[in-house]
């Protein structure tokens, strides 16, 4: 994805100086790539933050479980903050830590790798497209494409279906009623909601998958 960022950015002649510093402190993919259209169509700045609240308005439901657990870690918790992403949120809710590690340092690594890995990704695709002009038509898919992937490994690895399912039917439902440009905050208030709920039968299938898996 962030090579595919790069691609865009490349095609737009926007400098590499820019593009790094996007992806140093904005580090948002989705955002970053749908920012590229935002500025050369002209749109006010201020209609831009607003839609860069829409899209990124999920990780405040990522963030939720994770406020006590950044805050031990004292100094680095902006930056814990700040580096929370989708692929971050993902390692992070299947991470199981040996005894012999510590804990804060693991969560540090990941959340420091991943904001590495994605400048550098940027940048070979902003080196890649200057050098290789080439027909990248239908490259934004990459944004979801993505998320494709996450749900369908979240399906293969948690033992209870009740969040993806959940998740599915609260954004079919408000895609249908408010249309793609408004669901997605919907959506997610909804799902948020209904699994405080249903948190018993999600913690009781996780325990009896555990269970069955222990006897095989």
């Amino acid at each position: 994805m962030g090579i595919a960022y790069g691609l865009l950015i490349a095609e737009k002649n926007y400098s590499l100086l820019w593009l790094i510093s996007a992806s140093v402190f904005i580090y948002a993919g989705s955002m970053q790539i749908v920012l590229i259209s935002l500025m050369t169509s002209g749109v006010p700045l201020y209609l831009v933050a607003l839609m860069t609240f829409v899209i990124n308005a999920r990780h405040m439901f990522y963030g939720i479980g994770f406020v006590d657990r950044f805050k031990r870690m004292g100094l680095a918790y902006p930056y814990m903050v700040l580096t929370l992403t989708d692929e971050t949120y993902s390692v992070m809710c299947n991470l199981k830590y040996p005894k012999d590690v510590n804990e804060k340092t693991v969560d540090f690594t990941i959340a420091f790798g991943m904001h590495l890995l994605w400048v550098l990704s940027c940048v070979s695709g902003y080196l890649f497209g200057s050098l290789l002009p080439i027909d990248l038509t239908g490259i934004e898919f990459s944004a979801t494409t993505f998320f494709i992937c996450v749900v369908v490994n979240q399906w293969m690895t948690f033992d209870s279906h009740i969040p993806a399912i959940t998740g599915l039917v609260s954004a079919l439902v408000f895609l249908v009623t408010l249309g793609p440009d408004r669901f997605i905050l919907p959506a997610l208030s909804v799902s948020l909601i209904a699994l405080v709920f249903l948190r018993d039968r999600v913690e009781l299938g996780k325990r009896g998958g555990s269970h069955a898996r222990r006897s095989q």
